[in-house]
């Protein structure tokens, strides 16, 4: 299917904007209680997740500082899953922290792969 390579540039940009539109909607929720979900401003664990939540995703969905934005997020994400989750059972699927996993490594390879042909970020 080596047709499908001509299309990498334009669906990693599309992964890129939707994964960092997504996670920026968790810090909106965090942050301004936005789509339902309750303010957390007086936890300072949920307040540097939703700063980093938000600010993250809006850098990843541009494509600017996405290489540092999506470390960051990374490392957010892993310490969500073992202070969230993981006490909770052992197996992602049994913790409900799959999403946290997922976003990890999904940001973990956004990080080392750059912003991609359609970014702010030269180079």
């Amino acid at each position: 299917m080596k047709f499908l390579a001509k299309f990498e540039p334009l669906t990693f940009t599309a992964l890129r904007v939707v994964a960092g539109f997504l996670y920026s909607c968790h810090g909106a929720q965090k942050l301004f209680g936005a789509f339902g979900g309750p303010q957390t401003l007086h936890q300072p664990l949920m307040l540097a997740a939703g700063i980093i939540e938000f600010g993250c995703g809006i850098l990843i969905l541009l494509g600017l500082g996405t290489r540092i934005a999506a470390l960051l997020a990374s490392g957010e994400m892993a310490v969500a899953y073992f202070m969230m989750h993981q006490p909770k059972g052992l197996f992602p699927i049994q913790n409900h922290g799959e999403l946290a996993v997922v976003y990890c490594f999904l940001f973990l390879f956004i990080a080392t792969h750059g912003a991609g042909k359609f970014g702010m970020d030269k180079g």
